[in-house]
């Protein structure tokens, strides 16, 4: 079943104000677990985690920003 435009802005702010924050805690915990890696690698794993996390979204964060297509 496909999400409506008002389910998906609700989940997509639920996703970043809380899966946000627990992303970024996760990924410097993980980076933080290792000796201090060179900055380009550092930016990779960042970058990496980062697309890990947001393409499972990728549905809800589709056409939020944009006007309600089934609305009045």
């Amino acid at each position: 079943m496909a999400l409506s435009y008002k389910a998906r802005r609700r989940w997509s702010l639920v996703i970043l104000l809380v899966g946000l924050p627990l992303y970024v805690v996760a990924a410097v915990t993980i980076v933080a677990q290792f000796d201090r890696p060179s900055i380009w690698l550092e930016l990779g794993v960042y970058v990496g985690l980062g697309l890990v996390w947001a393409l499972p979204f990728r549905a809800v964060f589709r056409g939020v920003g944009q006007a309600d297509r089934d609305g009045e």
